[in-house]
């Protein structure tokens, strides 16, 4: 009987156990797993004329002991030279966490008794994005941070709805979960492209889907990820924030759940690149997304609730956001689905206006956070838990879709702008009371408390930071 993708996927992050001896980290154990199953993968699927001669498979079998662990280095050097450009990307600076050559023996003989080579390509990518998901589910790994859980990016991109011929971005990629979703979606539109003329199937596949990711062990995770769904997009590895990705209104859709925190040091690289300087990361993800999209693109980013509330920039930044975008929609999420248990977070909605003054006239804000569950691996987040979300979003991608206020009693809520102006841009709108209070909303949990204080706290003493060293 064959062995179903969990099956393997279980199997597979079993194996790390095999590595424990060698002092490797979860997160090193994904990266060395990248390296051999791209070689085994290559082997299984006719595509070693991508690699080096030296670098196949069957002489990495063919030999043993030390000489084992030799020609796998000697291979990874060959590999991060290959003349083709995702190889070379997957593999380059590639050097193995391993020290002992019987490690490696046990986990190129279990990878090669695997039964999984004869799933066909869909589902090898669902094989390696199940084996990220595990290790963004292991607290030992940190990985989290690189990975949006599954249902909340199937409904972003159900609801931004990323055409074929559209270049999409996402500039803080991790996996590449957001990219690979968007090409699904694509392909369940186009007959899996073959409704598309040859330049348009060459275009989805080469072009319309693009990267950057900052870590270049994620970058490769990613590399690998998007190669085992049939991408050959770009995936770049850099800091978006740099001027080097000063996009400028190239993109038709972003989607993209950018890293909590601020600049280290409280340094604002190349500030002149953003309409307001700032050390906290995701207020200058947000300037940086605007300026990515074309006139009549859209955006689905997730933001932790200090980008909703922090006055200062953070008034600025929204200010400015909705001056030159329709911020139609704000998704209120519940917490414990990311890795950072008590960071409250947020889906922003919005589409780029041609011009760039008043574009948001109304924006409606659903609350998936009161008296919901607290998730975690008890209560896992499912796709169902959006379903009325979805609903009231409505079918237009740029939620111009009818919608109807279900009032201080229901979850789904239209503010208009001059409203929202008078709170001072503050978009942290919420009106329902959690359950048992009498008294507006009941205390959070500890975590949540400290969370919170930590975020505030790292904020200021950034922008200290920044102010001494402008005055110094």
């Amino acid at each position: 009987m064959a062995e179903t993708t969990s099956d393997i996927v279980a199997k597979l992050w079993g194996f790390c156990d095999i590595l424990r001896d060698d002092g490797i980290t979860y997160q090193q154990y994904v990266t060395e797993l990248t390296y051999l199953l791209f070689l085994k993968m290559a082997a299984e699927k006719k595509l070693e004329q991508k690699l080096p001669k030296d670098a196949h498979w069957s002489e990495l079998k063919s030999t043993v002991g030390e000489a084992r662990l030799d020609a796998y280095k000697g291979m990874l050097l060959s590999l991060s030279k290959s003349k083709d450009a995702m190889v070379r990307a997957i593999y380059q600076d590639a050097q193995t966490s391993m020290r002992q050559p019987r490690n490696l023996s046990k986990l190129v003989e279990s990878i090669d008794g695997l039964d999984w080579f004869s799933q066909d390509k869909e589902q090898l990518g669902e094989m390696y994005e199940g084996l990220l998901q595990k290790n963004a589910g292991e607290v030992k790994s940190g990985a989290g941070q690189y990975f949006t859980p599954r249902p909340l990016v199937d409904c972003m991109v159900e609801l931004i709805q990323p055409q074929a011929g559209e270049r999409v971005l996402d500039p803080a990629a991790g996996t590449g979960g957001f990219l690979i979703r968007a090409d699904a979606y694509v392909r369940g539109k186009t007959n899996d492209l073959f409704d598309l003329k040859p330049a348009q199937q060459t275009f989805q596949v080469t072009e319309a889907l693009n990267g950057v990711e900052l870590v270049p062990d994620t970058a490769r995770l990613a590399l690998m990820n998007l190669m085992l769904h049939g991408i050959d997009g770009a995936m770049t590895v850099g800091d978006a924030l740099t001027s080097e990705f000063a996009f400028k209104n190239t993109y038709d859709v972003v989607l993209s759940n950018p890293p909590f925190g601020t600049k280290k040091g409280g340094d604002v690289l190349d500030a002149s690149g953003f309409t307001y300087s700032t050390s906290n990361k995701q207020l200058l993800f947000v300037q940086r997304i605007v300026q990515a999209l074309k006139g009549g693109g859209r955006a689905g980013v997730v933001v932790p609730d200090n980008v909703l509330f922090e006055d200062g920039v953070g008034a600025q930044v929204r200010a400015d956001l909705m001056d030159k975008c329709d911020l139609h929609t704000i998704l209120r999420l519940p917490t414990g689905i990311f890795y950072a248990q008590g960071v409250k977070t947020n889906v922003l909605f919005f589409t780029r206006a041609k011009s760039d003054r008043g574009a948001t006239k109304k924006c409606w804000v659903y609350d998936l956070r009161t008296n919901m569950p607290s998730f975690g691996k008890r209560t896992p987040l499912t796709r169902a838990h959006f379903a009325e979300f979805e609903a009231a979003f409505g079918d237009k991608r740029d939620g111009s879709g009818k919608r109807t206020d279900q009032g201080e009693k229901g979850r789904w809520r239209a503010f208009t702008r001059d409203e929202i102006k008078a709170r001072g841009d503050n978009l942290d709108l919420s009106w329902l009371r959690e359950e048992g209070s009498g008294h507006g909303d009941v205390l959070d949990e500890p975590i949540v408390i400290a969370r919170a204080i930590e975020e505030q706290l790292g904020v200021a003493l950034s922008e200290v930071r920044a102010l001494v060293e402008e005055m110094g």
